[in-house]
């Protein structure tokens, strides 16, 4: 298991990017959860397989249909124990 946090910029926010990352991130098997954050970018933190981060990281660059993602910046993250992928609140 390993973790990553990643922060999104672009056009992210309005174009159903947490709802797609959710959706995505669960299809993959992950855990972790996604937030838009005040800046207009939008966070997530990824938790499982090794491949399925990194296949979700490739997904993260190219996002939703009406996303446009100028960036995604990935960092080393702590594993936490969750048990699903979850949406939450802007930060």
């Amino acid at each position: 298991m390993i973790a990553k946090r990643l922060v999104i910029t672009g056009k992210v926010q309005r174009v159903w990017f947490r709802d797609w990352t959710v959706v995505t991130a669960q299809a993959l098997g992950l855990t972790g959860w996604v937030r838009n954050r005040r800046d207009g970018s939008v966070e997530a933190l990824l938790i499982g397989d090794p491949e399925a981060v990194t296949h979700m990281i490739h997904a993260c660059h190219e996002g939703p249909p009406h996303a446009e993602v100028s960036a995604v910046d990935v960092r080393e993250a702590e594993v936490e124990a969750l048990s699903t992928f979850d949406r939450r609140p802007t930060a």
